[in-house]
């Protein structure tokens, strides 16, 4: 039975989001196909896509969602084990078209349906058409036969936004408050729409990303909830990696925050590259009219912070780079009930994001 649109929000619902290391049910995925986003035709992202999903499944069950025309090529391609789930899409980044999932007490599930506009719109957008991805969310709750919220006119991604799931929800003011996005709400009616939602007390803003050009800085790059109370953060200590203000910036900014609880965050640092990890392979990747361009060597947003928390795990980005196995360990020993597993994903980063942006978890509904 297809879910239907409710018309109130999840705070009067009594929904909330839970946080990414509560228990899961599945891990929702999009198949890459687009030519003007991924090089060589989508070849190497979605062979790296399937590395993803394998990894995640040996934790908790996948599902791919994937176009009329590439069904065969996919489902030929994936295992079994993994479920593979005809759905057009303009492309692959199910964080951001995907449901926010939120949950009550008593065992119920509803999904959040933001409006989408591939990151800005006509003001500063990566692509249009995004019709499809805009019905996404109210397409996979459909499929699961769960009730949804549209928030029409209202532009949010899942990937500009981390929860606690006890009243907190951390952000960046260059990502909500960008011109694309809602400029016709204040910074506080924003806030309103996050507690509204996402059921919060608190946002903590951070002022800025690490890719003002693609997301207008997400903060799943830059910061992620590792248990309530505490989060984990970008650091370096070299001043001249791309990254170094920022990474700096935040971490001094959370290690001075409390939450809706009142507890200080307790600021973990999370190694980024020793070298950034430069775009490869430019000349393959499609030039169209309603695409932005990518150039060769151009600075991808490549941070060990874009993993994504499964039920006993962590899928951690690798890039051979030689920090890598420096950060497999760091997350890992932030996550000691968990297996951090590694995956080599330059090919998602040359695309303009990573691990946490091609994924979105549907939590277990359970009764408290």
């Amino acid at each position: 039975m297809a879910g239907r649109i409710i018309n109130t929000t999840p705070k009067q619902d009594g929904f909330r989001m839970p946080g990414e290391f509560e228990e899961q049910e599945q891990i929702w995925m999009l198949w890459p196909q687009r030519t003007d986003t991924w090089r060589d035709g989508a070849k190497p992202a979605q062979k790296t896509f399937i590395k993803v999903a394998e990894a995640i499944r040996q934790f908790e069950p996948v599902t791919i969602c994937v176009s009329p025309e590439q069904y065969e090529n996919c489902r030929t391609q994936v295992p079994e084990s993994i479920r593979v789930v005809e759905m057009t899409s303009n492309d692959a980044w199910m964080r951001d078209m995907g449901p926010t999932f939120v949950v009550d007490d008593q065992g119920g599930i509803r999904g959040c349906d933001w409006t989408f506009n591939a990151w800005g719109g006509l003001v500063d957008g990566l692509y249009f058409p995004w019709d499809q991805d805009d019905l996404i969310a109210r397409k996979v709750c459909d499929m699961e036969g769960i009730d949804s919220y549209r928030t029409e006119g209202f532009v949010l991604e899942g990937g500009s936004f981390h929860v606690d799931g006890e009243g907190t929800v951390i952000t960046t003011e260059m990502c909500l408050l960008s011109e694309g996005r809602n400029p016709h709400l204040s910074k506080e009616e924003i806030e309103d729409m996050l507690k509204e939602y996402l059921n919060c007390e608190k946002v903590i803003w951070v002022k800025d990303g690490i890719d003002p050009d693609e997301t207008n800085g997400h903060i799943d790059d830059v910061v992620q909830y590792i248990r309530p109370g505490e989060v984990a953060c970008i650091w370096t200590d070299d001043p001249d990696h791309p990254f170094y203000k920022e990474a700096r910036a935040a971490y001094e900014q959370l290690s001075q925050e409390t939450d809706a609880k009142g507890r200080r965050l307790k600021v973990h640092k999370v190694c980024l590259t020793k070298n950034p990890v430069l775009l490869k392979g430019a000349d393959t990747i499609d030039r169209t009219e309603g695409a932005v361009p990518r150039e060769e060597g151009d600075t991808t947003i490549a941070s060990y912070m874009n993993f994504l928390i499964v039920n006993g795990g962590v899928i951690v980005p690798q890039y051979g780079d030689e920090n890598d196995a420096l950060a497999l360990k760091q997350i890992g020993e932030l996550f000691p009930e968990r297996k951090a597993v590694g995956v080599r994903t330059e090919e998602v980063v040359y695309g303009g994001g990573n691990i946490h942006c091609i994924t979105q978890q549907q939590p277990k509904a359970k009764k408290c």
